[in-house]
């Protein structure tokens, strides 16, 4: 069974930020987006302030 912290402290990579940039456009959930990425709401939630994105709370 794998972990649910299985990318724990891994460095995001330039397609993921990509696709992190690409799914905020899309006024995705910041679940659906941790989900898509295979990473925590809390990992997604600190890139998203990085990269200066907004994500919605939940749908």
């Amino acid at each position: 069974m794998a972990s649910k912290f299985e990318r724990h402290r891994q460095p995001w990579t330039p397609d993921e930020i990509g696709k992190l940039r690409f799914m905020a456009g899309k006024d995705m959930s910041l679940k659906a987006i941790a989900t898509a990425l295979t990473r925590s709401e809390e990992s997604v939630k600190k890139r998203a302030k990085v990269e200066k994105l907004k994500i919605s709370k939940a749908r």
